[in-house]
């Protein structure tokens, strides 16, 4: 079975979670458009979704779901995303598809997050996959110099802006066995608007797409 298999069995799986006539909180990426489309493939009657995205929420419109602003939707019940790594305690490395902030405030605002991957994402410790960095521009450089000297290899994702009008570095070699001292560290460094780390709000369900079908965490 192919990864592609895998994140279409863990997105299906994640429509069990989802309420009839609740806001729900959508992420971002190629698991998550899974969900998006299994949403309509099934009828599910949400009233409708927070988006972390422009890209989710064109998909989310071209399946006619209503797409709420989070001011107007209050706190949700439930937040579905994908990540690019999680480890046993469910702390995530997110941002590989640039949507890391909106990504951490709608996960914030949710009652339950629920993060939905194939199975090679669940990693032992986390730093395998460049961790993502958004940064205000004029403040590139000098938060460059800053995480190299937490002995990472920081790397400018050119000619990416984010939904808010930032640029992403992409921090390699890390091996993060505190993701949230780390996560508290890089976030207080001047010029960044948050980082990838999801370790003080972890998600709280985690479902891989097994060749044995999906497997639920905890």
């Amino acid at each position: 079975m192919n990864a592609d298999q895998k994140k279409r069995i863990a997105a299906e799986a994640a429509l069990a979670y989802i309420d009839d006539n609740t806001i729900i909180g959508v992420g971002t990426g190629s698991t998550v458009n899974h969900f998006i489309d299994a949403l309509a493939a099934r009828n599910v009657r949400i009233r409708g979704a927070v988006s972390s995205s422009e890209a989710s929420t064109e998909r989310l419109k071209k399946h006619r779901f209503d797409v709420i602003d989070l001011n107007a939707a209050g706190d949700l019940d439930v937040y579905v995303d994908g990540a690019d790594e999680s480890d046993p305690q469910l702390r995530l490395i997110k941002g590989g598809g640039a949507a890391l902030t909106r990504e951490k405030i709608v996960a914030a605002a949710s009652r339950r997050f629920v993060c939905i991957a194939d199975d090679s994402k669940l990693v032992d410790v986390l730093g395998k996959f460049p961790l993502p960095v958004e940064v205000i521009p004029m403040a590139r450089s000098y938060v460059a110099r800053q995480l190299a000297k937490l002995g990472g290899e920081p790397v400018w994702r050119e000619n990416v802006i984010t939904d808010n009008g930032n640029q992403i570095l992409d921090v390699h070699d890390l091996s993060i066995t505190d993701p949230v001292g780390l996560e508290t560290r890089i976030n207080q460094i001047a010029g960044v608007v948050t980082v990838g780390l999801f370790a003080h709000r972890p998600a709280d369900v985690l479902i891989l797409g097994t060749d044995a079908g999906a497997k639920v965490l905890p």
